[in-house]
């Protein structure tokens, strides 16, 4: 793509084709998910190619030679591991003789977490530079055959900017966690009503009754066997529930290691001496991420603790203001989780689909606003008094 302004949109195949500081310097290095070193772990650990379907198809607009803006991009031959479910849209496509895939999605595998998606250089016009690159990816997906287009989990203010481009906006709705200048655990649970603390903290002490201890490591305190350690408990959970081995390799796991300690925390949880089950955490300035759990031994609220109750102290410990643990479970409600919004936003090229999917994501955007008004009354923190 190229206009008037000298503007080039150049797309990549490898974040290896791409000058790291360059990347780095339109994103900054603070969220954990768009740094380039997070992309380099994972296609350098075989979870993001061809092969496992999602072949890194990066984008950066340029003015010449100085970068402009970025954005991670795959071309995907399935949905796994999106998190914003178009399943029914595939299958749609595949009822009326059509093939839905390939598409082009903006997203960060397997992480269904809100953050940057497209990075704009400072002092360049944001609504213009959106809607030229969304113009261009759109372009691109008409000349490689591509169904569609999916900017999956962007900010709020992104959000805003990206429903000016007519893309198809498309709602949902997670659990947080949001630290209220908490001094402890315990000040934060003095805000739950009683039923539902005594509750909690039953959970905790289990925990305790079963003689199990916690260890949280950060960065390079993490070493390789805490890694393999970590890995066989991932392994074991996914092959459980879902018959696989999970998404990522072990290699990307070791490379996210040494290529940004600083980001990553992991709580490893010991029953008598023995490890039977770990949680990774990533991190940034001000926001706690859940992303992965595992274990070998199925033990009472176990899960809980190391998954939800360690991150929730975390925060407290260090100061952050938000603790996102990932997609769906309403369990969290109740566990001080409050519901919170995300956004993406899609471009369809069959016009006769666009409008089906349209008037779906209208009438789905009503159901999750009713929905988290719902969930919000089953929150366990005590109801104001009467005023």
């Amino acid at each position: 793509m190229a206009s008037g302004s000298e503007l080039e949109l150049r797309f990549y195949t490898s974040i290896k084709e791409v000058d790291q500081s360059a990347w780095n310097g339109l994103f900054g290095t603070d969220h954990p998910f768009t740094r380039y070193e997070f992309l380099l772990a994972l296609e350098e650990g075989g979870s993001t190619t061809t092969e496992s379907g999602w072949q890194p198809s990066h984008a950066m607009l340029f003015r010449g030679e100085l970068g402009v803006a970025a954005i991670p991009l795959f071309i995907k031959s399935h949905s796994y591991g999106e998190y914003v479910f178009d399943w029914s849209w595939a299958d749609a496509y595949q009822r009326h003789g059509e093939s839905y895939y390939p598409k082009l999605v903006c997203a960060i595998p397997f992480t269904p977490a809100t953050g940057p998606r497209l990075a704009i250089l400072p002092g360049e016009p944001e609504a213009e530079i959106t809607k030229l690159v969304v113009a261009g990816l759109t372009r691109f997906c008409q000349e490689r055959g591509l169904s569609s287009l999916h900017i999956l989990f962007p900010m709020k203010d992104a959000a805003a900017t990206l429903e000016t481009t007519g893309l198809m906006q498309r709602t949902g709705s997670q659990f947080h966690w949001f630290n209220r200048d908490y001094g402890s655990f315990d000040d934060f649970l003095a805000g739950f009503n009683s039923r539902k603390r005594k509750s909690l903290r039953r959970e905790r002490r289990r925990v305790i009754e079963q003689n199990i201890e916690l260890t949280v490591l950060e960065g390079t305190e993490i070493n390789e066997e805490h890694w393999q350690l970590f890995y066989r408990f991932y392994q074991f959970t996914y092959a459980k529930r879902s018959g696989h081995g999970g998404y990522l390799s072990q290699q990307s796991f070791l490379a996210l290691g040494r290529l940004m300690p600083e980001h990553i925390v992991m709580v490893l949880a010991s029953q008598d001496g023995q490890a039977v089950a770990g949680a990774l955490y990533f991190r940034s300035d001000d926001v706690l991420f859940g992303r992965y759990w595992g274990c070998i031994k199925e033990l009472d609220c176990l899960h809980f603790e190391t998954c939800y109750y360690q991150g929730i102290e975390y925060c407290i410990r260090h100061g952050l203001s938000r603790f996102d643990p990932g997609a769906q479970g309403e369990h969290k409600i109740q566990r001080g989780f409050e519901p919170s919004k995300t956004w993406s936003f899609h471009w369809v090229a069959h016009p006769e689909f666009a409008a089906a999917i349209d008037d779906f994501t209208r009438r789905e955007s009503e159901h999750i606003e009713q929905y988290m008004v719902q969930a919000s009354e089953y929150l366990p923190f005590k109801k104001p008094g009467p005023t």
